[in-house]
């Protein structure tokens, strides 16, 4: 029996994960030499670097990948401790990120990309590690505008150009995904957002409060937020971030580029936790009603489980009457999909950064995106865990105006746009 345990009948955690990399290693396209990176990962060892993760966290439904890894104590079978640590704002976090007062974050694909760049804040190599959620964020109008008739892109418009005054909405950081998909789909209404508009920074939570006193006409935030202004009757869902792109991605799991280079197999193990529990969190009814339950609490989302627990299931109304059920509502696993760092989905954000005078000048929109998405580490967590991995790390969508987005030709791509700052 102990020569059949030598031989690995009875693997270790590390044997698995090392054979996982090599697995993965031999699948691996680009260039390198098959197994090459694996082989030297797995000629050390696999214990993580640092055992305890502060990972930030703003109150968003899409915490909940981070949050259920440390309550259901994924992390303890990779040798780690996740600290979920909540945060008031996407500045603070960018600000604790940056100088190392948190390790990881749940936080806005547009912002790691924007940090890197030096366009939203402090200049700093940045790293995403996975992608945490797929759709799941709406574009808010408050209900004055709607009892005008203001309850879409285009009656939002014919609205504007009726009654002239100064506009005001808001987004929740400059580079953010939900700045984007508020400039998007105004601009796809015919809207300049940069000159038609008056666009506003507000942190996610206080998004409804502001709103209730008038400080804004619209917004764009993540869940609960959204259904939250609608049961509280201050505002109406004019439309879903996944009715502007289906499947977009949203939130990362983020870290600064020095941190994956110091704790690799930190990094690595971190994934395998959140990647375990957003398995968790889609397969099924009642573990989405558990979440909800959880990330409900005071200490995180901090809001009534009614306000999470429809739309995490696709269950939709619009504050008007109508209702739904969207099969394209938050998603964070689908059999893998959601997870992997697309590299077209990063250069995306770079393309409208450009797009809105963020940006000066083009960058090398698929060089940033390699530095940034570190889909090797990615695929050795994915593989260890059997969590398929496509074969390209680009995709191709097509957005609300019928624009097609493949990653090709970032620079047409961001040229394209007729409305541009």
């Amino acid at each position: 029996m102990n020569s059949d345990k030598k031989l690995g009948i009875d693997m270790s955690r590390r044997q698995v994960i090392r054979a996982a990399a090599a697995a993965t290693a031999s699948t691996v396209a680009g260039g390198m030499v098959p197994g090459l990176q694996s082989a030297v990962w797995a000629a050390g060892s696999d214990k993580p670097e640092k055992e305890e993760v502060r990972i930030g966290f703003i109150p968003l439904t899409d915490c909940a990948s981070i949050v259920m890894a440390s309550v259901l104590g994924f992390d303890k079978k990779y040798g780690i401790r996740i600290v979920p640590t909540k945060e008031a704002s996407w500045a603070g976090v960018r600000d604790k990120l940056v100088n190392g007062e948190l390790d990881m974050a749940h936080v806005l694909y547009g912002l790691i990309y924007g940090v890197h760049l030096g366009v939203s804040g402090p200049k700093k190599d940045m790293a995403a590690l996975m992608t945490l959620n797929h759709n799941g964020q709406a574009i808010t109008l408050s209900k004055k505008l709607a009892d005008k008739g203001a309850v879409d892109g285009p009656s939002l418009a014919k609205l504007m150009a009726q009654e002239k005054r100064e506009y005001t909405f808001a987004q929740t950081f400059p580079t953010g995904t939900h700045a984007m998909w508020l400039y998007y789909w105004l601009a796809a209404a015919g809207i300049n957002p940069m000159k038609d508009a008056k666009v506003i920074t507000v942190p996610p939570p206080q998004m409804v409060a502001n709103m209730r006193v008038g400080n804004m006409d619209g917004f764009c935030v993540g869940e609960p937020w959204g259904h939250r202004a609608i049961m509280d009757g201050i505002g109406i869902t004019a439309v879903t971030t996944q009715d502007i792109w289906r499947d977009h991605p949203e939130k990362v799991l983020g870290c600064t580029g020095d941190f994956v280079k110091k704790y690799p197999n930190t990094a690595r193990a971190v994934i395998m936790a959140v990647l375990e529990a957003s398995r968790w969190i889609d397969a099924g009814l009642q573990n989405k009603m558990k979440m909800a339950e959880t990330v409900a609490d005071k200490a995180y989302v901090n809001t009534s489980v009614d306000a999470i627990n429809q739309r995490i299931l696709g269950r939709y109304q619009n504050g008007l009457g109508k209702t739904w059920d969207d099969p394209n509502h938050m998603k964070f696993f689908a059999d893998g999909a959601v997870n992997f760092p697309y590299l077209s989905d990063g250069m995306w954000f770079l393309t409208q950064h450009k797009r809105w005078g963020l940006l000066k000048e083009h960058p090398d929109y698929l060089g940033v995106a390699k530095q940034i998405n570190q889909i090797e580490l990615y695929k050795q967590a994915a593989s260890a865990l059997k969590v398929s991995v496509p074969k390209e790390p680009m995709r191709t969508s097509k957005l609300i105006d019928g624009v097609v987005w493949d990653g090709k030709d970032p620079v047409k791509y961001a040229n394209g746009f007729k409305s541009a700052a």
